[in-house]
């Protein structure tokens, strides 16, 4: 991106300026050029013309087809949706002012105070970048899935494919999407209070938030446990505990499990480690091995 575009990327332009020239699609285009596939986890695999990442790996990362990445680069689509200008600031690793920016192209309003954010600080990201020994995986205050590293897919799957509701941790819990993880019914029910009490201290703090509130009400249709959970008033709280992940190839890993929050925002941060010299890290370590399989 030349000392112009990251002038202009940053810059207190109206929400429709530019959007008749494209600047919206070569905004994109210029965040893209500036990302090498080894920054966002991804091999550089072959000859490459692109600069930076490819439009495939954009898509990719940000779970957009690669059509619609093409159309908003060549500006026949101008008017993306709130999620997914979400999902592309995440992609494409954007500071706080790039993601104002880049919803000022979109002609869209910034997330306000009472709507859940999914914007990852640099300083976190740089920190799941570096430990990448260990699975990590970062949520929101829904518990979506916003990023995860390296390991992480290896040990629960690739979640790249996933759209929408797929990522989301409780409505694939409480649908019956289990995954690789196997916990005890003592696991599971503490998993479970912890969950809806931080789904509903979230719809306090953010009461603008339809996703949020669209999720909760789907939630109480689709599941009987947790229209019981909701109704009860349950609490809990995230605590270390064991869990055995089932990896199809190399069979039951159990791991301590940590829940986070990260300081200064409202992300959970999810880390699985090994006492090193356990079978469990040695388990850990053949991942890198087998390689990353998709979710399931």
């Amino acid at each position: 991106m030349s000392a112009s575009e990251r002038q202009r990327s940053t810059g207190p332009e109206s929400p429709s300026a530019g959007r008749g020239s494209n600047e919206l699609g070569r905004a994109l285009h210029g965040w893209r050029d500036r990302l090498s596939p080894a920054t966002v986890g991804l091999p550089a695999g072959g000859v490459r013309r692109a600069v930076g990442l490819r439009r495939e790996e954009l898509a990719q990362l940000a779970a957009l087809s690669v059509d619609y990445i093409t159309r908003l680069e060549q500006g026949r689509a101008t008017s993306p949706s709130p999620p997914v200008l979400a999902s592309l600031a995440r992609a494409l690793r954007l500071s706080a002012d790039e993601c104002t920016y880049l919803y000022r192209l979109a002609g869209q309003p910034e997330p306000g105070p009472g709507q859940i954010s999914a914007h990852v600080p640099p300083g976190l990201r740089r920190l799941l970048d570096r430990l990448d020994a260990a699975p990590m995986s970062v949520h929101d205050a829904a518990w979506n899935l916003v990023e995860w590293n390296r390991p992480w897919a290896a040990l629960l799957g690739d979640p790249s494919a996933l759209r929408g509701r797929e990522r989301n941790i409780p409505w694939r819990h409480f649908t019956g999407r289990y995954g690789r993880a196997r916990p005890t019914p003592e696991q599971r029910a503490e998993f479970e209070a912890a969950i809806v009490a931080d789904l509903r201290a979230a719809t306090a703090r953010y009461p603008a938030d339809q996703g949020l509130r669209s999720l909760i009400r789907d939630l109480r249709q689709e599941s009987e446990r947790f229209a019981g959970l909701w109704e009860s008033g349950i609490v809990g709280v995230h605590e270390s505990a064991a869990k055995t992940i089932v990896h199809p190839e190399a069979g039951p890993i159990t791991l301590d499990c940590d829940v986070l929050v990260a300081p200064g925002s409202d992300l959970r941060v999810v880390a699985y480690t090994a006492q090193p010299g356990s079978e469990a890290a040695a388990r850990l370590g053949l991942l890198d091995v087998i390689g990353i399989q998709a979710m399931t």
